[in-house]
């Protein structure tokens, strides 16, 4: 049964199960029934299986059967391939370096994209034009251009699309119940919003070495430039460390500005204060590499994100929503009325205490969730499987995603050019700065351009 005959098979053979329920073929958690039969299961590949994976990749497999893992490093699809088996406690899992490869697959219907930042849109796009329902891990996109590329194949295919900012339904509801308490209006109308998302470290150089025989360097690097592999113990260009380089990511600004950011102006909407800000103006920056005079590292050898940034971006309606990178992680929310402190630790302040009697409606959790009940376990996940069998939207849809990622981008760009933008959101340009609106895209190297 192919991809698309097997969703339109479960659609309607499901169409009877209560509204914020699960399909038969969830596995069970609370408030989902049980279904053993394999015929019923969405059949799953994952793309990318370095640390993260190892959360991702088993939450999805509580809903669906894996059948291909794929990695540019055969480390990690050795141990993916063990640990998918061992869960599923059957061998025969296929293992691919292309995921392109796995993607040509008719039998399956789902994938889970846990790569480097600069691989995400390209993977995406080709797996929406595969047919395939894609679960993929922040920041979605590299660049502003890449949300409105992915947001073009979205609305073209009709895919169900999750974006993994799993604050949005996990961490006990924390982040859900603060949007909530301010949709609300439980401290009035809101002045100003600050996002406390951590420095990025710094390197020194790092030598050039020769790449892991298990590492593919050029797919690693794919659109990015070609360089040398640098590597020092845990200091590297590649995995995990990719976060640290801008050829690669947005530092810390989308690295965590992906999950706060995102929560700041959720909040922000639900009260009133408009989709994004008017302006960026970076109050401070520094970087561990010098710039040249288009925002790029002159020195290849070491870590070259910001170390240290605070950036004030006024919103439309009164509010000011200010990213820096020093204070306790976390979103403080401040109104008219009252203000309230919240990270994946504490949800905390008057507002919060007046909770014990005064509770929010579970009503409002549930229509900010797109009408899911996200008390459930593994909810971010649980909510992507409900969306793929109802066709409705997931908690992190593209469109809010690429909205809050545009502010990070953006900001990004302030920091990197050291001077305020105006920014026009009806038009999505930066008014009168042709250099800062040319980085809204990025060149990208011959063989791995993405195409809409």
């Amino acid at each position: 049964m192919s991809n698309t005959t097997r969703r339109d098979f479960l659609k309607t053979t499901t169409a009877g199960a209560a509204a914020l329920g699960a399909s038969s073929w969830f596995n069970p958690l609370p408030g989902f029934a049980a279904q053993d039969s394999p015929n019923e299961r969405p059949v799953l590949g994952c793309i990318g299986t370095g640390s993260r994976w190892n959360a991702v990749g088993p939450n999805a497999m509580k809903f669906a059967d894996c059948v291909a893992v794929c990695d540019v490093d055969t480390r990690h699809t050795d141990k993916a391939k063990k640990r998918v088996e061992g869960i599923q406690k059957k061998e025969g899992v296929e293992v691919y370096e292309n995921y392109e490869d796995l993607l040509a697959r008719d039998d399956i219907d789902v994938v889970t994209i846990v790569t480097p930042d600069h691989w995400h849109t390209k993977m995406a796009i080709d797996a929406m034009k595969a047919g395939k329902d894609v679960y993929c891990e922040k920041p979605l996109t590299l660049t502003v251009e890449e949300g409105r590329q992915i947001i073009k194949v979205l609305e073209e295919t009709g895919r169900t699309f999750q974006v993994g900012t799993q604050q949005r339904s996990e961490m006990g509801q924390k982040f859900l119940k603060a949007v909530a308490l301010v949709a609300d209006g439980r401290i009035g109308k809101l002045t100003s919003v600050e996002c406390r998302i951590g420095a990025a470290p710094s390197s020194g150089p790092i030598p050039r070495v020769a790449v892991p025989k298990e590492l593919n360097w050029d797919r690693w690097l794919g659109q990015a430039p070609m360089v040398d592999f640098r590597q020092n113990g845990k200091k590297t260009r590649a995995h995990y460390e990719f976060r640290w380089w801008y050829e690669y990511s947005g530092g810390k600004m989308t690295d965590w500005g992906a999950h706060h950011v995102d929560i700041a102006n959720w909040a922000l909407v639900e009260n009133g204060q408009g989709d994004q800000p008017t302006s960026f103006d970076p109050v401070m920056a520094k970087h561990p590499v010098e710039l040249d005079g288009n925002g790029m590292p002159k020195d290849e050898t070491q870590y070259n994100t910001a170390t240290g940034f605070k950036v004030e971006c006024p919103f439309p309606k009164g509010a000011q929503l200010t990213i820096r990178h020093d204070d306790d992680n976390g979103i403080l929310f401040t109104g008219t009325e009252g203000r309230f402190f919240v990270s994946r630790g504490k949800l905390a302040g008057a507002p919060v205490e007046e909770l014990k009697t005064k509770p929010l409606d579970k009503d409002l959790l549930v229509k900010l969730s797109n009408g899911f009940d996200s008390s459930v376990g593994n909810a971010h996940m649980a909510n992507f499987f409900h969306c793929i069998e109802k066709g409705t939207k997931p908690v992190s849809d593209v469109w809010t995603h690429h909205r809050a990622m545009t502010i990070c981008h953006l900001a990004n760009i302030s920091i990197r050019l050291g001077r305020k933008l105006e920014w026009n959101a009806k038009t999505q340009e930066i008014v009168g700065d042709s250099q800062a609106n040319a980085m809204q895209s990025r060149p990208q190297r011959k063989g791995y351009e993405i195409t809409v």
